[in-house]
């Protein structure tokens, strides 16, 4: 009689589980590290002042100023016939210009802050979308790593509420 080949979910899994597994690995550091660092990004950590003069349009209103500059602490200081003077920098009205001084990160920095922060048009969008993919196969998987019935699923079991209570009371609480 032949033997059966040993072929089963169990094993599958497990096998597909670990493959995946120690490919996050590398990604998972890369996207700990952009989502540290995106949680420090207003801090002056690893920041450096930069110079800017970009061309916008003339006589924009200074109500409108802080959104034409895509700035959030956007503060108006003073403002004369020809130049509207706010914090870091001045924009004159007559040519469109406004120069104002910044914090940058440095370039590779700000890709691993980008990486976290993707948006649909970007296109480590589906970066993204596939580490996910993979980081709920791996949250899936690792139930066929034990037999239901033994106290290593049991405990794993547990952690698994535990860990859907600690989302929830970070949704609802903080």
């Amino acid at each position: 009689m032949k033997q059966n080949s040993g072929l089963s979910v169990n094993k599958i899994m497990r096998a597909l589980h670990r493959d995946i597994g120690f490919l996050i690995i590398g990604l998972t550091i890369i996207y700990c590290l952009s989502g540290v660092i995106l949680t420090f990004r207003n801090t002056s950590f690893l920041k450096s002042k930069v110079n800017v003069e970009t061309q916008l349009k003339h006589d924009i209103k200074a109500a409108d100023l802080g959104a034409a500059l895509k700035s959030k602490r956007f503060e108006i200081l003073d403002e004369d016939a020809d130049k509207i003077y706010f914090r870091d920098g001045v924009y004159t009205k007559s040519t469109g210009v406004a120069v104002y001084t910044t914090e940058k990160f440095p370039d590779f920095i700000e890709k691993l802050i980008n990486l976290h922060k993707t948006s649909s048009d970007y296109a480590a969008h589906w970066f993204t979308v596939a580490f996910g993919i993979l980081l709920v196969f791996l949250a899936l998987s690792s139930f066929w790593m034990f037999k239901p019935n033994t106290k290593f699923f049991k405990r794993g079991m547990a952690f698994t509420g535990l860990g859907f209570v600690i989302a929830l009371f970070m949704i609802l609480i903080l």
